[in-house]
């Protein structure tokens, strides 16, 4: 990773963490510690990818910053409920994330259950009430859209279950493809296409450009991931090293091999940057970011 971009990613950590400290809940009553475990599973590390996407995307289209706080925040909720959750003994049953203790094993099971269900809530809400006066409700209703489907039945929900479903399975190279387009597609693009929604006009040319992009690294995104699974540790990782093996997942690696895993994922990379040509150095964060994705080392 360029220096370039890590600055740029540094700035993109700092900023969103700052927005969720604002928007994440901060106190309980004596009778539970839900507030907590919420703060707990967001705040406590991360490399926040997604909402560096949306800050991304949104550069690219000439948003201004401040008005890509709240869908990166959105975006950011999603994604640590979906983790609290499948983390979850009815699910993978782990026991460390990002480097300590699952939210279920920090505090327990049901605590866990119901701080996944109020991330994915109050997503929802800030993106519903941010009083930014540029994003119409007409804005407000496509993003919410956008980001319900990505998470549900027809996106991260939807491939979840397919995933449990296939464990101890073999697929097809294609079937696997879908199943990730679900799973951890759907909400990669939904945080590109929220970047570039922020555009009061954007075209739907662009909205088709971004969401290209961002099959692309989506795709590459997990091959990296499954990569990763198999040639990285627990400590580097922040999370158990070898469990889709473990677990009997069907994976890249299990299907076509690792080295050719990796050329799918280069491949995936420069597909993406081949999407971008018609966009001017507004773009390189995503250029870079799609870098990044396949050099990633956790």
């Amino acid at each position: 990773m360029s220096h370039e971009f890590q600055s740029r990613l540094d700035v993109y950590q700092k900023r969103v963490n700052a927005a969720l400290d604002k928007y994440l809940p901060t106190e309980d009553p004596p009778e539970h510690n839900l507030a907590e475990a919420i703060r707990y599973s967001v705040i406590g590390g991360g490399k926040r990818i997604r909402p560096a996407m949306v800050y991304a995307a949104g550069e690219a289209m000439g948003v201004s910053t401040d008005l890509l706080d709240i869908p990166a925040c959105a975006v950011e909720m999603i994604h640590a409920y979906s983790l609290i959750h499948d983390d979850l003994p009815a699910m993978d049953n782990d026991d460390l994330r990002r480097g300590r203790p699952t939210c279920h094993k920090a505090f327990d099971e049901a605590t866990a259950m119901l701080a996944g269900d109020a991330l994915q809530a109050l997503a929802y809400e800030i993106l519903a009430k941010d009083d930014h006066e540029e994003l119409t409700p007409e804005h407000r209703i496509d993003m919410l859209s956008l980001l319900t489907e990505a998470s549900g039945a027809h996106g991260m929900a939807g491939g979840q279950a397919v995933d449990l479903a296939s464990v101890g399975k073999q697929l097809t190279l294609e079937q696997l493809e879908h199943m990730h387009r679900l799973k951890t597609g759907a909400l990669i693009r939904a945080s590109i296409l929220l970047g570039g929604m922020c555009k009061q006009d954007v075209s739907q040319q662009e909205i088709d450009m971004l969401s290209e992009y961002a099959l692309c690294i989506g795709l590459s995104f997990q091959i990296q991931d499954d990569i990763l699974d198999v040639v990285s540790d627990t400590e580097t990782l922040g999370k158990p090293q070898g469990s889709d093996e473990k677990q009997e997942k069907p994976t890249f690696p299990t299907i076509i091999g690792l080295e050719e895993s990796r050329q799918r994922a280069i491949m995936q990379h420069e597909l993406a940057l081949k999407i971008l040509e018609p966009l001017d150095e507004k773009a390189d964060s995503l250029r870079q970011l799609s870098a990044y994705i396949v050099e990633r080392q956790f």
